[in-house]
């Protein structure tokens, strides 16, 4: 017996449902946490529902691939419906979860497709009333309409992903899915299931599409997860670290033993800008400023927002000098944009604790910018740092 024959076989056919059920299974675990995890529940649903029935299909296969099982043609046209249907729901699942929120996928195709289903169902079981009382093997199940019908809804949804941006992986997992529906109905209808090779590409084709099916849930999940994760350390509209995580990056650094200073800016006059040129300016402007401090402090440190026009450095001084650091800062921004600001920075020479550093720069970033503006201080020359000496 040649690999061929095996796999055109019961035992194929046993290895092909099984890696699917084991990868279905993955993705209904999947699912089942993205129900519990997530608001939009309804979409999690339908994948809910839609994987056992795919899952069942598969041990059916299996089980009537062996010699001796046979099974009642109206049961089987009920499963093929399924089938249909599942295939259906799930693309409508992936579609609807990569299409953007401002993109409406259109519902009604999917409807009409599903709807379409039941129609032809009917009419097969029309044109073959007196077959679906007699129970027959699994290689006579020929279900002509229904069949073809299942090749022009892929076609269908093909078309239907002209709205939704797809991956390449989901065109592919289409063009694996309809190269195996082709390849079975070719050996069913035209080659009588005389061509083994037909029957093994029909068997094995299932794994790549279910396993392309699962690495695009799966990377669902991880931008998901990303997602959730940039949220909670990051600033929306600036891109720096949010106040919380900046003290923790601070605390970090400081951690480490090593010299450390804490820069803290402050955009000037910002109310006026705001006032004059509207906020979607006024933000533009904060982005800038916001991407000049990133920059100045990459790959000694790390930026943040403390609030309103309010943004921090924290950076090691092992082998810069905070001076020159925040005067790069303020002259940059001076050439760069339309504003000023006022800078003032503390060292861990001052403190070593985090927030009583922050405390420190703001000091003397208020010195900067009570006494002219557009300028940098150091804490130890401010006039905070002389009044708590005092």
């Amino acid at each position: 017996m040649t690999l061929t024959q095996w796999l055109s076989g019961p035992n194929g056919q046993l290895l092909s449902s099984s890696a699917v059920i084991v990868i279905l299974i993955l993705m209904l675990f999947m699912s089942v946490r993205l129900y519990v995890s997530y608001r939009n529940k309804r979409i999690y649903r339908l994948l809910i529902t839609a994987i056992p029935i795919i899952i069942i299909k598969q041990c059916l296969l299996v089980v009537l691939a062996y010699p001796g099982w046979s099974l009642s043609p109206f049961l089987h046209l009920a499963f093929t419906i399924l089938q249909i249907l599942s295939f259906i729901i799930i693309n409508f699942v992936f579609m609807k979860l990569y299409t953007h929120r401002t993109a409406q996928l259109k519902v009604i195709p999917f409807i009409i497709m599903s709807m379409m289903t039941f129609v032809i169902a009917g009419i097969q079981f029309a044109i073959m009333p007196n077959s679906m009382d007699t129970v027959v093997h699994a290689q006579a199940f020929t279900y002509p309409a229904l069949d073809f019908y299942g090749l022009i809804v892929i076609f269908m949804i093909m078309l239907d992903t002209r709205s939704a941006h797809m991956s390449s992986k989901y065109y592919a997992s289409l063009i694996v899915f309809f190269a195996s529906e082709l390849a079975r109905l070719s050996n069913a209808y035209v080659f009588h299931g005389s061509l083994t090779w037909l029957l093994t590409i029909s068997q094995l084709l299932p794994i790549v599409y279910y396993t392309l099916l699962f690495i695009l849930l799966f990377e669902w999940v991880i931008e998901r997860l990303m997602f959730t994760y940039q949220s909670s350390i990051m600033d929306g509209l600036t891109g720096l670290y949010n106040r919380r995580h900046f003290s923790s990056k601070a605390e970090q650094l400081l951690q480490s033993n090593k010299p450390m200073a804490i820069i803290f800016c402050d955009i000037d006059n910002f109310k006026k800008l705001n006032d004059t040129h509207g906020h979607h300016k006024a933000d533009g402007v904060l982005k800038q400023v916001s991407e000049i401090i990133k920059e100045e402090s990459s790959g000694i440190g790390s930026a943040g927002r403390y609030g309103g026009e309010e943004l921090l450095s924290c950076i090691s001084t092992e082998r810069v000098k905070p001076e020159i650091v925040a005067e790069s800062i303020r002259r940059r921004v001076e050439q760069e944009t339309m504003v000023t600001i006022s800078v003032g920075f503390s060292t861990s020479k001052e403190s070593k604790v985090v927030q009583e550093m922050i405390k420190q720069a703001d000091e003397a970033m208020y010195y900067s910018k009570t006494t002219g503006k557009n300028k940098v201080t150091p804490f130890k020359s401010s006039a905070a740092s002389k009044k708590s000496k005092a």
